[in-house]
């Protein structure tokens, strides 16, 4: 199923659940401080973390929520460990929340494995059925609900944008940790999409710096190599070290985040965080206001953006075509 047809599905699926967002109450909810609890894999001073929170918190105020007023926010953050999610988990269920934001499938299962009563909202988990988070996309059934980050076949896509913009492309890493993220719905994806584009692909699962910076120098002794970097805590956490290593070795590389390419990257191609955070308020206002979890559709996310640098490429003596700059929604020069 293409990504459009996925969206047009959930799409429904959610409309037949929801009113539309005009309809919300907008009266101010009873008496007495209602609490969230924030659990995410970012570290606290990341600019990428606090511009998400930004609009998650951005969404709750259009409900009628705000910090400090009728509600309290408790965060924490996990800063890229793996070992930290189960420890914060804790920590949060703890304080009894009325509801708890979980970014990324890591928090989202370490929370699940705290409380199978309190509301959980999940944001940026690819495959949450896959993860035994849900029972399925339109009646999850238990204490969470949440948002998509993907479907697998999208890694298609960025193997065909590496493809695209180094024709000669012969090779393809898949970067990320597998402690972090679902490597595996992201490989199939590949497996899938790479005979057609004429791609070898090597696995290349991380788990620190070290790891990161050992797996790139091995791929690139050879030829005619790509690098796709998956959506990943660890890799969020060393984007530096990934963006100047792709440069030092001269590897086309294709991301999932804007602010890799911000930072010297090559290009992206994926969802449109910021928005999919203030998306996610929805679900939280509705739970806040007496639905449960079980009855609440996942929503697939409604933005996607295209960034290319073309000061990259051009150090890398890569040609951007005309399609894939008028297909972009940012170019970097």
């Amino acid at each position: 199923m293409n990504r459009r047809s996925f969206i047009t599905l959930l799409g429904g699926a959610a409309a037949a659940a929801w009113p539309l967002a005009p309809t919300i109450a907008r009266a101010q909810p009873g008496s007495g401080l209602r609490r969230i609890g924030v659990l995410t894999g970012h570290s606290e001073d990341d600019p990428d973390a606090k511009a998400r929170l930004a609009g998650f918190r951005r969404g709750l105020e259009t409900l009628g929520w705000a910090d400090g007023r009728n509600v309290r926010i408790d965060y924490r953050y996990a800063a890229g460990s793996a070992d930290r999610h189960q420890v914060l988990a804790k920590e949060l269920v703890a304080l009894r929340p009325d509801v708890i934001f979980a970014h990324g499938a890591p928090s989202s299962a370490a929370l699940q494995r705290e409380s199978s009563t309190i509301p959980i909202v999940f944001v940026a988990v690819s495959d949450p059925i896959g993860a035994g988070l849900i029972a399925s996309l339109a009646r999850p059934g238990g204490n969470v609900t949440g948002l998509l980050l993907y479907e697998e076949s999208i890694t298609g896509k960025w193997l065909a944008m590496l493809k695209e913009i180094a024709p000669r492309l012969t090779r393809a890493a898949l970067l990320a940790n597998p402690r972090t993220t679902l490597y595996d719905h992201f490989l199939r994806g590949a497996e899938a999409a790479a005979p057609s584009l004429a791609i070898e692909l090597a696995p290349s699962p991380i788990g620190n710096a070290v790891d990161i910076e050992r797996s790139i120098a091995d791929f690139a002794r050879m030829p005619n190599g790509g690098l796709v970097v998956l959506p990943d805590e660890t890799n969020n956490t060393h984007r530096d070290l990934i963006v100047a290593l792709t440069a030092r070795h001269r590897l086309p590389a294709v991301y999932t985040n804007r602010f890799f390419v911000a930072v010297g990257g090559l290009m992206s191609y994926g969802i449109d965080a910021v928005d999919m955070f203030r998306q996610s308020a929805t679900l939280v206002d509705r739970i806040l206001r007496g639905e449960k979890p079980a009855d609440l559709p996942v929503q697939a996310p409604t933005k996607y953006e295209t960034v290319v640098n073309l000061k990259t490429a051009k150090a890398l003596g890569l040609t951007v075509l005309p399609g894939l700059l008028v297909a972009a929604d940012e170019v970097i020069e």
